[in-house]
């Protein structure tokens, strides 16, 4: 599924970018199965390497082809949406919808261990406390002393380019993982929305998302039912 060999350090930016070598460590086949009965056979890979020294994962499906770029996602964990279901996100629905598309396509997901936008575990549930109180995500970051976005590229840059990726299609609304990806070097030839998971606990999530970091949802949509 996936190819590792040594890829420029450029992209489509026209500035040579040099990022830290990072390099295979290990490569297993799991067949895997989601709750809703969905099965694919995946390659998960980990890296010797990377920047910032956390255990992130590749997870390679499908066959990716020459003639198109592969399909990439940058997942960031979330404990609580992927692993518990929670509602309060649309983490756990966009893993599921990201593992197919990329399946049908031929590419691979980083799941990297960015818990709550990079703040940790314990910082999110923190955070989820003062939503409950009336502030949105990003205000409830901020009130805790953090960013409202602490995640960083450099080590998803790395890990695409120790499996020989260079250029892709990117399945994300958010626009900062295009523009730190090519800040990084890499071709983003095409940044593909996901679906939109709302649900009852969750629309004033994805409305914050729009109106603080311009996810590309369709914001009329996202109104409480």
């Amino acid at each position: 599924m996936l190819d590792p060999s040594d890829a420029a350090t450029s992209g489509d930016s026209g500035a040579p970018t040099r990022l830290p070598d990072a390099t295979v460590r290990t490569r297993v086949t799991v067949p895997l199965r989601f709750g809703d009965g969905y099965t694919v056979t995946a390659d998960l890979v980990t890296f010797h390497g990377l920047a910032d020294g956390q255990e992130h994962l590749a997870v390679g499906l499908g066959e990716m082809s020459a003639d198109r770029p592969p399909l990439v996602r940058l997942h960031s964990e979330c404990l609580t949406g992927d692993v518990f279901g929670s509602a309060r996100c649309d983490c756990g629905p966009q893993l599921r919808e990201a593992v197919e598309r990329i399946a049908d396509q031929g590419g691979v997901l980083l799941y990297l261990r960015q818990e709550g936008r990079g703040i940790g575990l314990y910082n999110k549930l923190d955070a989820y406390a003062l939503q409950d109180q009336g502030l949105d995500t990003y205000e409830a970051n901020a009130a805790l002393g953090l960013p409202e976005d602490a995640r960083d590229y450099t080590a998803a840059a790395q890990m695409l380019r120790a499996l020989g990726i260079d250029s892709l299609d990117l399945l994300s609304n958010n626009p900062d993982k295009a523009d730190q990806l090519r800040a990084l070097g890499l071709g983003v030839t095409h940044r593909v929305p996901t679906g939109v998971f709302t649900t009852a606990h969750n629309v004033r999530y994805l409305r914050a998302k729009v109106i603080h970091t311009q996810h590309s949802l369709p914001l009329t949509e996202l109104t409480a039912g």
